[in-house]
């Protein structure tokens, strides 16, 4: 057995710890998510994140650091050319993608591409840009459900997104056509990291909500990662939240959805309590990014850092001695700055055990792979050829 029977990372999606080295050529020079959260509210309540170091990391306006914190600390630079969800999660796990995925945030899709896909799918597409999934079913379910037509959308990340309605366009029929979109979607110039099913309920404006039924079409990762090892190694790797969607499967031997952040979390706790097995558990919680980064609401990410502060305190109490937990993020979403586009940035990393004797500050890390080679040190794992990134796992006593 490793040092760590069981490690949990804990990725907050888009909790981003500012001061990103390129921010400039990506056009976020002065982005800061955590830091604008903190300035944003009168009182941001954070006792556990407070205990395990995060003001000790980067200083929060009314957020004070601790004497002594809980754990180690530091911050980590993303390698990857890029600053969406796949980009991330993949160098998190040993990945270095060179080309970004393609984005249509601006623009919308191309008129071919679109052609091609109505022409496949039998469907006239309606909505075509950038939009918010609730606003864009206030505006375009009501036709859809008269119609037929079917709702396209990206957002400010590498999705084609189709909304379908339950009732009237049908699951297998969205599924379908998000099959097809997905297929030609792998061409380079049309090449999105995710092809999402967003299937909805209701008839009328102010009545749509969207359903648990949501199915992403990920492009598999572009080699192998920490997962993959572990996996072909014997190790459980359990997904929690959309974990899976983003690696398509690979290297995962066990996966639950999650409704929200908060029931992420609460899945997380059920883990750590009732199972007892050796290997990752690897979760998101994606509410951070899609609810409030996006779009642009500092009140309500703080919030949502409170609640999953609160979980985080029952995950600390239940964890056992042979266990590792680090909390990170995949990319930044500055809630306070123009336009609603991730944003490049530094990311925490949050590194606790009951088994430390120490704490404090580690030297900040050139990629975010420190995590997956860390994990894979751990269990004796040796990285797929090709990966990058150093373990920290000596670092840690």
């Amino acid at each position: 057995m490793g040092k760590f029977k069981r490690i949990f990372v804990i990725v907050v999606d888009s909790f981003g710890a500012g001061n990103g080295r390129d921010a400039k050529a990506y056009g976020d020079e002065g982005t800061d998510t955590m830091g604008h959260i903190a300035e944003s509210v009168d009182h941001w309540e954070i006792p556990n994140l407070q205990k395990l170091g995060m003001a000790n990391m980067h200083p929060l306006k009314g957020v004070a650091p601790v004497e002594k914190p809980m754990g180690y600390y530091t911050v980590m630079n993303e390698n990857s050319c890029g600053k969406d969800t796949m980009t991330g999660h993949w160098e998190l796990m040993g990945i270095k993608t060179v080309k970004p995925f393609v984005t249509f945030t601006e623009t919308g899709f191309p008129k071919e591409l679109i052609e091609e896909l109505e022409k496949r799918t039998g469907h006239k597409v309606i909505g075509n840009k950038s939009s918010s999934g609730t606003t864009i079913l206030d505006e375009l379910a009501e036709e859809e459900i008269a119609t037929g037509h079917m709702i396209v959308y990206t957002s400010a990340d590498s999705v084609l997104q189709i909304c379908g309605n339950e009732e009237t366009f049908g699951l297998d029929e969205l599924y379908r056509c998000c099959e097809i979109a997905r297929e030609l979607t792998m061409k380079d110039e049309w090449r999105v990291g995710r092809v999402i099913a967003r299937p909805y309920v209701g008839k009328k404006k102010g009545e749509f909500k969207r359903t648990s039924n949501r199915h992403d079409y990920a492009l598999k990762p572009t080699g192998k990662t920490a997962l993959d090892a572990l996996k072909e190694h014997g190790f459980e790797v359990i997904s929690v939240g959309k974990i899976r969607d983003i690696f398509d499967g690979e290297g995962i031997t066990k996966a639950y959805k999650s409704k929200s952040s908060v029931h992420g979390m609460e899945q997380t706790i059920d883990i750590i309590k009732d199972e007892d097995f050796e290997g990752l558990c690897f979760v998101n919680l994606v509410d951070f990014d899609a609810l409030w980064g996006h779009r642009r609401n500092p009140q309500g990410y703080a919030k949502e850092v409170e609640m999953f502060d609160v979980k985080l305190g029952e995950a600390l109490a239940d964890l056992r001695e042979d266990d590792l937990l680090m909390i990170t993020a995949d990319h930044g979403n500055d809630p306070t700055y123009s336009g609603t586009d991730h944003t490049r940035e530094q990311v925490p990393l949050l590194i606790y055990s009951k088994q430390f004797e120490g704490s404090g500050a580690l030297k900040e890390t050139d990629t975010f792979a420190a995590v997956g080679a860390t994990i894979a040190e751990n269990f004796g794992v040796k990285m797929p050829e090709g990966t990058i990134g150093s373990s920290i796992l000596g670092q840690l006593s």
